[in-house]
């Protein structure tokens, strides 16, 4: 994929404003406009300074490759568009190189996309930092963590799919050369109510569902849990499948990642035993039954489920049945046991699951913490990413809404003083006058909530730890009593008289004017959320359990240790929280994003300009904005200043030699730019207005076509010169080409003439020489001729004196003479065909000539022999080589050889160099092809076969797919070890690979063909050729096969077949593969 085209300024090819400090003029529409635009190009980033704004596009993006990665890496904060990489690598690089602590602080509302902006930066992080074993290891720790805290934290909301149900801070540790040691997670008020209630079109948390969808029924059975959702009291049902959620295939990456992060087989079985329990507890139910007192009480309907819980946890059911039954409260030494009704016991069974489940996902952070801590003791650099729940306003908001906008509330209130220190800091330390900046201080609201005398949690607080009658009413009248004439506090019960006709503030409700609007709370279960109580008797009952894991997470069930001291409550315990959070926060460099949610309908595509309006008033970003434009609009380091406009400005174009500031100040004066509208800075100039900034641009772009217009002409000259020279190169070469080929055809023009020439003399020459040559063979011929008769003469003349004297052996030798020759003779006529195969021969005539007629008869049989071996071509020869090498190897040993001898062996049954369809295949292949045919590969699984090319090259054996020509194995001849085969009359044989060869990593081939006996006799050949070294043919009716880790016999068995002559295979089971053969 090519690689995208990279911006080099925020200023260049902008789509509407990148940075909304420039924006012009400032107001809440054109704030909006200018998002919608940005978004509808599919820019989801915008800039506040340094502040990044972050747009939810609902879809996928392709601006997080690893291009992009490299595009932002040691790059200016401002010299690409605007990117959530930016600001991790600005983050990133301060920390590493100025040695700052950093955080990076997302909020935004639920769906706005923080969790996925969290991803991103650890991503960013983690692919910028250093490699190597260890620090690979604790990357992948870190960014494995996420999917374990979304399972457990996680759900599925009516804005969210994926929304996090509690807050996380995340300390990533470094050393001091930026590589990652570890890191800290922190959690913050989970919301535990979910796991008993959700509201409706949502889900409890992404762990049970995950759970029931992707166990095996292995794991189902031993957890006792079934599959089906509508079991279980605490799912809800109507929202149990999310589109686009694949729950099985999450609990798989679940697992997985606790595996990586370090949790052990025992812990994770563990946690899914305690999630389990969970589930198990909502099917408990109760119903009423009337004492001898007269006082009512609560049994359980359906032991079952206890019994099965019991033996989940390792708790004695009668303990259990007890705890829900009754109370036990104690008081110095006295102890009062009373009986809980129906009502009572539902709420001890819901404070059990809710407690049992949020001390659960305590304990899995706290675990995390253990495996992904720095484990080094040295100075480490730290940097926080803080993704909390954003700004909640719901139909109706309860404690749990107004624990959230608290803690935004606190957040709201460092941003402003952090993004003001910041700004201060930059003004001083470039030397420019600070103007003071008015802007709302949300403390007035803070101090509300949290102040420790009169503030909303102290009175709820207080409410609840008071003896006698405490109710959500009195903790109402206590709040009317106490904070009616603050301004932010609104109650229609309160003495203020502007609230008595207010229709739209009920008498059970109160109302707070946050930075973000007018929240209205309903105060029903304030009192219980905050209490969080959970009755001593479940705690001990906890505590007894075998579990080893339920009993950690129950402390103070350990009767040794009771104490008798109350809990804290809820909301003290997370004011402290948030306490140390901000504590932290304001001892680190601060980088923000804010995320904003484009539509409530979670589509691509759609900007609904309400929902983003209220968000961006929530948010504070306008006022944000005029912070940042208080003093100056837009400031930047003389270097890039001047490379940017250098252009503008005669003295300073092409190249400045001097100092940067001074060619800056050059520039701006030759500009003619009022100095009001500019100060210059220690290292940066400051522009006032962001309408001088458009005027520079506007300027920069139209001198950048005047240059253009320059580039062209100068280059348009450069070419027509270029052309032109190598024209007249061009002409050179080719009339130094053309004189070359007329001398060249003149030579050889003169060279056929003097050949002519010089045959014709030659031929003379020879038949002149032939002539005397004949003269002189005749001269001779005649002497030897006369010399002959003369010998004749002088030979009979002395043969006439001995003649009488030996004629008896004359007329012996003679005789048989004549009788040889006349023998001879006729053998002549006689002769049989000169076929190799003929086996007819004369009959001996004389008896005397035995052992000559049977050695002429073996003489002349070779001769025949060699006769019809002449006739052969190469190609015949090599075919009756690899004939009688088959009669070596299989002659009576294969029941198929006689049918093969008959048939000639022809290799390539395929045409692969003639048939279109295999020109990928033969493209793929350089070898030449020994044998191309169409084979029967069976399945090591069931021993149904499928159709395979089988190709055979001098040094590889090949596999392909038959229609598509795609190559599936390749095995070098090397690898291959041994064919076994049967010695009946079918076409099965298996090749045996070398033991751990590459090969050889999903077992044997077995196989099955037409052309048996031709293909194993190449392989032999072909092999013996390659590797100097004799295949191995073993021939049984029984032999082993590899398939993958497991050894299968291969048996042949006579049998009648449904198909009549045609050899099946079936798999009997994992250790037997059955041939039937007719």
């Amino acid at each position: 994929m090519a690689r995208m085209e990279v911006k080099t300024s925020l200023l260049d090819n902008m789509i509407g404003v990148g940075d909304m400090v420039l924006l012009e003029p400032l107001s809440e529409e054109t704030f909006i406009n200018n998002l919608k635009k940005r978004f509808d190009h599919s820019e989801i980033y915008t800039y506040i300074g340094s502040v990044v704004i972050s747009v939810n596009p609902y879809r996928a993006l392709p601006i997080y490759s690893p291009e992009k990665v490299e595009d932002y890496r040691n790059r200016n904060f401002y010299e690409l568009s605007p990117h959530i990489f930016a600001l991790s690598d600005e983050a990133y690089r301060s920390l590493r190189d100025q040695d700052k602590d950093q955080c990076i602080l997302i909020t935004g509302e639920s769906g706005a996309g923080k969790t996925e902006a969290s991803k991103l930066v650890m991503s960013y992080v983690a692919a910028v930092c250093g490699k190597g074993a260890e620090v690979n290891q604790v990357k992948e720790q870190l960014l494995q963590s996420n999917p374990v805290l979304e399972a457990f934290g996680n759900a599925k909301t009516v804005r969210n799919d994926n929304s996090s149900r509690f807050g996380k801070y995340m300390d990533i540790e470094f050393d001091f050369k930026g590589d990652p040691l570890g890191g800290v997670i922190s959690n913050y008020l989970l919301e535990k109510s979910r796991v008993v209630k959700q509201p409706r079109r949502e889900r409890n948390f992404h762990v049970f569902y995950q759970l029931l969808s992707g166990a095996s029924e292995e794991l189902l059975h031993k957890l006792k849990l079934e599959r089906d959702f509508s079991r279980y009291n605490y799912l809800s049902l109507d929202s149990a499948t999310v589109n686009g959620v694949d729950d099985a295939a999450n609990f798989r990456t679940v697992r997985n990642a606790m595996q990586i992060v370090g949790f052990m087989d025992h812990e994770a079985e563990a946690v899914l035993e305690v999630v389990a329990a969970v589930l198990k507890l909502g099917n408990i139910e109760f119903k009423p039954e009337s004492r001898v007192n007269g006082l009512d009480e609560s049994k359980i309907k359906d032991k079952n489920e206890l019994k099965e819980i019991c033996e989940l946890t390792g708790i004695d059911q009668s303990v259990l049945e007890r705890a829900f039954s009754f109370r036990t409260v104690e008081a110095k030494q006295e102890k009062v046991s009373t009986t809980l009704n129906v009502a009572q016991a539902y709420y001890a069974r819901d404070a059990l699951a809710k407690n049992l489940y949020s001390r659960l996902f305590s304990w899995l952070v706290n675990r995390i913490n253990e495996s992904i801590k720095a484990q080094t003791k040295v100075r480490k650099k730290v940097m926080g990413v803080l993704d909390i729940y954003g700004f909640e306003i719901f139909e109706d908001n309860s404690f749990e809404q107004f624990i959230i906008n608290y803690c935004n509330e606190k957040l709201q209130q460092i941003f402003i003083e952090l993004t003001l220190k910041e700004e201060q800091e930059e003004y001083i330390r470039e030397g420019i006058e600070w103007t003071h900046i008015d802007y709302f201080n949300n403390a007035i609201i803070c101090d509300l909530i949290e102040n420790n005398t009169n503030g909303i949690l102290a009175m709820l607080d207080e409410e609840c730890l008071r003896p006698g009658t405490v109710t959500d009413e009195t903790f109402l009248e206590k709040l009317n009593q106490v904070c009616a004439t603050h301004q932010h506090f609104e109650s229609r019960m309160s003495k203020c008289s502007r609230f008595l006709n207010d229709t739209s503030l009920p008498h059970s409700c109160f109302r707070i004017q946050h930075y973000a609007g007018k929240v209205l709370y309903q105060v029903e279960g304030f009192v219980d959320k905050n209490n969080d109580l959970l009755y001593r008797d479940l705690s001990q009952a906890m505590w007894k359990a075998g579990h080893a894991l339920i009993k950690s997470l129950f402390p103070e069930g350990n009767p040794a240790k009771i104490n008798l001291k109350r809990p804290p409550t809820a909301g003290s315990q997370f004011k402290a929280s948030v306490a140390t959070l901000m504590k932290n926060l304001q001892t680190k460099n601060p980088n923000y994003i804010r995320c904003i949610k484009p539509n409530d309908k979670k589509a691509a595509h759609i900007f609904n300009e309400g929902l983003v309006c209220h968000q961006i008033r929530y948010l504070g970003l306008l006022e944000n904005v005029r912070v940042r434009r208080a003093g100056y609009a837009f400031r930047q380091a003389y270097e890039p200043c001047l490379e940017r406009y250098k252009m503008l400005c005669k003295q300073t174009w092409p190249h400045w030699k001097g100092p940067a500031r001074s060619g800056v100040e050059v520039l701006f004066n030759e500009l003619e730019i009022p100095m009001e509208e500019y100060s210059f800075g220690r290292s940066k100039i400051f522009i006032r207005n962001p309408r001088t900034l458009f005027t520079l641009e506007d300027l920069r772009k139209q001198r950048l076509e005047d240059l253009a217009t320059l580039i062209q002409k100068i280059y348009r000259g450069w070419k027509c010169r270029t052309h032109f020279l190598l024209m007249k190169k061009s002409q050179i070469v080719i009339a130094a080409w053309y004189r070359r080929y007329s001398q060249q055809k003149r030579y050889q023009q003169i060279k056929a003439s003097a050949l002519v020439i010089q045959s014709y003399i030659r031929g003379w020459k020879a038949r002149k020489l032939l002539r005397e040559l004949k003269h002189q063979k005749r001269c001779e011929e005649a002497a030897t001729t006369i010399a002959a008769y003369w010998h004749g003469t002088q030979v009979r003349r002395e043969y006439r004196k001995f003649f009488r004297a030996n004629a008896g052996k004359k007329i012996y030798e003679f005789t048989l003479q004549r009788i040889v020759q006349k023998y001879f003779l006729e053998m002549k006529s006689k002769m049989p065909s000169l076929s190799p195969i003929d086996k007819n021969w004369p009959s001996r005539p004389y008896l005397f000539l035995d052992s000559t007629h049977k050695e002429l008869k073996r003489i002349f049989h070779l001769w025949r022999c060699k006769k019809y071996r002449d006739q052969f071509t190469d190609q015949q020869k090599l075919i009756y080589e690899e004939k009688l090498e088959a009669s070596e190897l299989f002659k009576d040993k294969k029941a198929l050889y006689p049918s093969s001898v008959g048939q000639p062996f022809q290799g390539a049954y395929l045409e692969i160099n003639k048939d279109p369809k295999y020109k990928k295949l033969k493209d793929a292949i350089e070898e030449k092809i020994i044998i191309a045919e169409v084979v029967n590969k069976i399945n090591r699984a069931n021993g149904k076969s499928t159709s395979r090319i089988f190709l055979l090259t001098n040094n590889n054996l090949l596999l392909a797919d038959q229609k598509s020509g795609q190559i599936k194995s390749e095995v070098p001849l090397g690898d291959v070890t041994k064919v076994s085969m049967s010695s009946q009359n079918d076409g099965f044989f298996a090749v045996h690979l070398k033991e751990g060869s590459e090969a050889a990593s999903k077992g044997d081939f077995l196989f099955s063909s037409d052309h048996l006996i031709e293909m194993a006799t190449k392989l032999y050949r072909t092999t013996l050729s390659q590797t100097k070294q004799k295949l191995n043919i073993e021939i049984s009716d029984e032999f082993l096969v590899q398939f993958r880790q497991d050894k299968v016999c291969v048996k042949f068995i006579q049998g009648n077949q449904k198909n009549g002559s045609v050899p099946t295979c079936k798999r009997k089971n994992n250790r037997l593969l059955e041939v039937a053969v007719p």
